[in-house]
């Protein structure tokens, strides 16, 4: 075969692959805004990918009307790259709709015909919101600010309580002890927001706390009170009350810049020129009503709140004396299953039992946390025997029965062999050898020998009652101090302070590696506070920029340090509230707050 033949062979089978490959991957979508206001125009966009369509079908959407459509776009791209050949093509239906009657929707399905094949798209849901009271009829009230209408958002004009707010809101507002409840932070804002700082967080007093991720762009939009309003979360998470009564989330501070337009007259005409407008915003203070559990309490109840199953094992199940075995006790479910105490087992006295070892896999899922935990027993049987390990009592109040649900283990018939050798020690030293049986008494000769010397006239004797005395006093010293620090709990935290931080920058540099802008700042910022927390002996929840100026005056740390501390934590929290806005310096930030840790460190407390 010639050379020539063979090349336009080869050409051939490229071309082939090439139609092949283009024919490959057809798919039709849709991509529709998720909320609009009613009385607004929206279009609905129908995509066909790789794929010649007709007979395109766009469905009707209840609650709206169609004004025109479809109107149609084709694209095609083709390149070429080490020799292979790909293509891609797309063809837009696009459809224009009027918003007409507000609630949820559903749209159903369009459909295309390719290749005698017919596709369809996947239904999505519409949110059609009503308009702002201030523009029905028509008509726009004088003074009025609309969110998606900067005419109205002129400069100068005062910034009401009614155009920006933040609000604490709870999913529930009664409930039992550790029973899981949902407290959202939210800003409501009709102007578009360049800065956006907290000065005083709101506190949990009362709570523990499990957060949840989220996204603090301003990519929704809800009516309240009659208006629409831009929204971004600013927390949210899962509580779990630890006492009754009534428990407040108080209040927080805000420090927002928004942006207002001024008119200014150019040569093509007036334009809108951004100005930005400083204010200091408070949230309100969500207050709920915690019931105590009901008593009498089961004796097998130790706080479990929520909705569980248990099982049990134990392995092996053939035992001898002087070999481990393992009593698992699994607990699956949802609720404060984090915080599930160990069950109390009540092994035979002929077994030497250790401390549970505990494993916890649990998420936050919806408005609770589910999940499972574990708890595993190490056992060694001393004697052979036949032993009853009973069963196992687990309760829980269950928060939608409104009582106390009782489950129970199966109880274990263990029979112990005689086994050889010795107890086996663990790895972490816990498991010890002990003196189980009497030694015998030793014969023969004993190579005794008369001695002279009085006992009370030697050395050894004297230092027998030294050594011991000198041991305990040292001893009391150490424990005194070790108590006395221990009591100090601000001097261990400090001592750890830094320890936690690395700890933190260690998952931010994670996020770093992997670009993740939004945890990396998130994990940053929280590393920052909590050293500062630390450090300075302040609750997370009283920490603010005005006395973290003051205490690091007070601990006796430079003003440029100081500052480079405040400038670390804006970068952060500017960089959450306006990721589009903060630039890509994760690796700068990183690198100073590690350098603004390492100098707090260096600095000896002022006397």
């Amino acid at each position: 075969m010639g050379k020539n033949k063979l090349i336009q062979i080869v050409f051939l089978v490229l071309a082939f692959w090439a139609i092949e490959a283009s024919a490959e991957g057809v798919s039709f979508t849709a991509r529709a805004p998720r909320q609009v206001v009613q009385g607004n125009r929206f279009s609905v966009a129908y995509t066909l990918h790789n794929g010649e369509g007709s007979g395109f079908t766009a469905p009707d959407i209840e609650g709206a009307t169609k004004i025109y459509g479809p109107a149609v776009s084709t694209s095609y791209s083709q390149q070429w790259v080490n020799g292979v050949s790909s293509s891609s093509s797309s063809v837009e239906y696009t459809m224009t709709y009027r918003a007409d009657k507000a609630g949820k929707y559903t749209v159903g399905a369009a459909t295309v015909n390719v290749d005698g094949k017919r596709y369809s798209t996947k239904p999505f849901s519409l949110e059609i919101l009503p308009p702002d009271k201030s523009a029905q009829g028509g008509t726009q009230q004088s003074g009025s600010v609309q969110f998606d209408d900067p005419n109205t958002q002129s400069a100068g004009k005062e910034v009401s309580s009614k155009d920006i707010f933040v609000r604490i809101s709870m999913s529930k507002s009664s409930l039992y002890e550790q029973e899981a409840v949902v407290c959202t932070i939210k800003l409501y804002t009709k102007y578009q927001i360049s800065q956006f700082m907290p000065t005083l967080q709101p506190s949990f007093n009362g709570f523990l706390i499990e957060e949840l991720p989220i996204s603090t762009s301003l990519n929704q939009v809800e009516h309240v009170n009659g208006e629409n309003y831009m929204v971004a979360e600013l927390k949210k998470c899962i509580l779990f009350p630890q006492q009754s009564g009534k428990l407040t989330i108080t209040s927080g501070n805000y420090d927002v810049t928004v942006v207002q337009y001024e008119k200014i007259r150019s040569i093509f005409g007036y334009v809108q020129q951004p100005v930005e407008k400083q204010l200091k915003v408070k949230s309100n203070s969500a207050t709920v009503n915690i019931t105590p559990l009901p008593s009498p309490r089961p004796a097998s109840f130790t706080g479990a709140v929520g909705h569980y199953s248990i099982t049990s094992a134990v392995s092996p199940t053939q035992l001898k004396t002087y070999e481990a075995a393992t009593y698992k006790f699994n607990i699956s479910g949802s609720g404060n299953i984090k915080y599930i105490k160990s069950p109390v087992i009540d092994f035979p006295s002929q077994f030497e039992v250790y401390d549970p070892q505990s494993n916890i896999n649990a998420n936050p899922n919806g408005s609770t946390v589910s999940g499972n935990v574990s708890f595993e027993y190490t056992f060694i049987p001393q004697f052979v025997g036949k032993y009853t390990i009973p069963s196992v009592a687990f309760t829980y109040f269950d928060t939608e029965k409104k009582n106390y649900v009782t489950l129970n283990t199966e109880a274990y018939n263990l029979t112990v062999a005689k086994g050889s050798g010795a107890p086996a020690v663990s790895k972490s030293g816990g498991i010890e050898q002990k003196n189980r049986d009497i030694l015998h008494i030793k014969l023969g000769d004993l190579h005794l020998e008369k001695q002279h010397t009085y006992l009370l006239d030697s050395f050894s004797y004297w230092l027998w009652y030294i050594l011991p005395i000198l041991a305990v006093a040292a001893l009391l010293f150490y424990y005194r101090k070790s108590l006395k620090e221990r009591a100090n709990l601000q001097l261990m935290r400090t001592k750890h302070a830094n320890k936690v931080a690395q700890k933190r920058l260690k998952l931010a540099r994670k996020y770093l590696q992997q670009n993740d802008s939004n945890n990396f700042y998130s994990e940053t910022l929280k590393a920052c506070w909590g050293y500062l927390s630390d450090k300075l002996g302040i609750p997370g929840s009283e920490l603010n920029r005005d006395n973290i100026n003051a205490e690091l005056e007070k601990y006796g740390v430079d003003e440029e340090v100081a500052k480079s501390v405040i400038d670390v934590l804006d970068k952060c929290e500017f960089a959450q509230y306006a990721p589009e806005l903060s630039g890509n310096d994760m690796g700068s930030v990183l690198e100073q707050a590690a350098d603004v840790m390492d100098k707090l460190e260096n600095t000896k407390k002022k006397k």
